[in-house]
């Protein structure tokens, strides 16, 4: 039997801006999202999130809330499911550190909503971002995306 992964999102807005990061790794490699990942075993969920921006952004930050937790299925290309994420993603402030991707984001950048237009994103970051920066519902199911 397998069991979802659990993961972390965060949800940054400076300035009008959200914060995204370039996948450098699968699922969804070379397309933007949430930063965030893996939850490791023994690990708080606050805390993961706290590392995971500070490895993938170098930026330090409070977590201010949870804004949603969502299923993500990674399927393959005959459409079978690889991987089930259990993502919480938490809003969060930055409070130190200086931009710059590392770890598994190849990029990182503050993006306005008119600059989000036709970029590649992961599903599930595009439906988050209709859902809770733009301020419009996305197309599917609240809550579940497929990256």
């Amino acid at each position: 039997m397998r069991w979802p992964i659990p993961a972390v999102g965060l949800f940054v807005v400076k300035d009008g801006r959200v914060l995204l990061v370039r996948r450098g790794n699968e699922p969804g490699r070379g397309k933007w999202s949430l930063p965030g990942g893996r939850v490791r075993f023994g690990e708080r969920s606050e805390d993961a999130a706290v590392r995971e921006m500070r490895e993938e952004t170098g930026l330090e930050v409070r977590l201010r809330r949870v804004v949603d937790v969502v299923d993500v299925f990674w399927r393959g290309p005959e459409g079978e499911l690889l991987e089930h994420f259990v993502i919480v993603d938490f809003e969060a402030e930055v409070v130190g550190g200086e931009l710059r991707a590392s770890d598994d984001a190849i990029d990182a950048r503050w993006f306005s909503p008119e600059e989000l237009e036709g970029i590649e994103m992961t599903d599930s970051t595009k439906e988050f971002l209709e859902r809770h920066f733009l301020g419009r519902f996305g197309s599917g199911s609240r809550g579940q995306g497929e990256l």
